[in-house]
């Protein structure tokens, strides 16, 4: 996420907007277990950075970030709840704290083998830093650790820095989805990414 961008999960439409990765959260209830810890990502230039599993405790800082990064296609309270009510059985979110402050966050649906990006968000003074990344790498690693093959993701179309970031990490463009975000109408760009290091 050092870049705008995208999500993917339950509540419908909700997905990429201008600011880091995000996607809208998926409705399967089919998962497994997740970790319950994350690992410390890399140091950056002048910034601690760490990232761990995200508890209701962080939701009031996240949501603060939601409505600066996604504004009226910000998911509520309720839905952030919902999702970490699912963890970790089906749902794997961490939060990035860079010297002690929440700087982003990111959320992961798994479901068989098949994984969905449910949202990336990374705050505007902190982009190009490598969070987004890091938290990418993160969900990705543990897509791998429970067994996925495949991973997918919605990004506006019109989101070309966090399309260059998925990009970079192997995702393909596999079709678009009109309307897809909420209340804007912007389309969805689909992308979809073969997960290495998980047991086939």
């Amino acid at each position: 996420m050092s870049e705008p961008g995208d999500t993917v999960s339950e509540p419908e439409g909700r997905g990429a907007a201008w600011t880091d990765e995000r996607g809208a959260p998926a409705t399967s209830k089919e998962g497994r277990r997740c970790l319950n810890s994350a690992p410390q990502a890399s140091q950056g230039d002048t910034v601690r950075r760490l990232l761990r599993t995200m508890t209701t405790a962080d939701i009031d800082a996240v949501l603060v970030l939601e409505h600066e990064l996604f504004a009226e296609e910000a998911w509520s309270r309720q839905m952030l709840e919902g999702e970490l009510a699912e963890q970790p059985r089906s749902r794997y979110y961490l939060v990035a704290e860079d010297d002690g402050q929440i700087t982003g966050y990111a959320g992961l649906l798994v479901a068989k083998t098949q994984a969905d990006v449910l949202t990336i968000a990374v705050a505007a003074d902190q982009w190009g830093r490598g969070t987004g990344s890091a938290l990418l790498e993160a969900l990705l690693a543990e897509a791998a650790r429970q067994g996925c093959t495949e991973a997918f993701l919605e990004v506006r179309t019109d989101n070309m820095r966090a399309q260059r970031l998925y990009r970079r990490y192997g995702f393909v463009e596999i079709g678009i989805r009109k309307g897809y975000y909420q209340p804007s109408g912007a389309d969805a760009l689909v992308m979809r990414l073969d997960v290495e290091g998980s047991p086939r």
